[in-house]
């Protein structure tokens, strides 16, 4: 009996470790949406990392597809320099989340709205890194369309 008791607490208390590291994984990405509709800079850049590559996959008027690498620093000015007259939000759908060391992904499908309006949707992949005990994101590429959107306004 005494060593099936500890087998399931070693089970329960890794259980234990992988969601809460899930947690800080999600809460940083939390804190960067959360800077990012305050149109924080700086807190938006404490959640990345100093190195961070930024891309999206879309998709022309003719139908093809394209993959654009952005600045860090050009989207931040582009999201502090929205007037307070314009209302936006990216609004996360869920969570998947996959950790191995000090490496995590976080695959969050998300609704963009505009004014209150519904302007597209598409899913981030996040790849972040723990450095120092806190998660960094590392890499951020994001997918954007209109059609096959889950919302119901279409």
């Amino acid at each position: 009996m005494k060593p099936l008791l500890l087998v399931l607490c070693c089970l329960f208390s890794v259980m234990a470790a992988a969601q809460d590291g899930q947690e800080a994984v999600k809460n940083t990405i939390k804190d960067f949406f959360k800077s990012f509709h305050a149109q924080d800079s700086v807190a938006m850049k404490a959640t990345v990392s100093s190195t961070i590559v930024l891309q999206t996959v879309g998709a022309k008027k003719d139908g093809s597809q394209y993959l654009r690498t952005e600045n860090f620093d050009d989207l931040v000015r582009s999201i502090t320099s929205i007037p307070d007259s314009v209302q936006f939000e990216e609004r996360i759908l869920d969570y998947s989340i996959q950790i191995d060391g000090a490496m995590a992904n976080a695959w969050t499908p998300y609704e963009f709205w505009l004014n209150n309006e519904f302007h597209h949707c598409g899913v981030n992949s996040f790849q972040l890194f723990k450095e120092k005990n806190t998660w960094k994101i590392i890499y951020l590429i994001d997918t954007r369309r209109r059609e096959g959107c889950q919302n119901t306004s279409e």
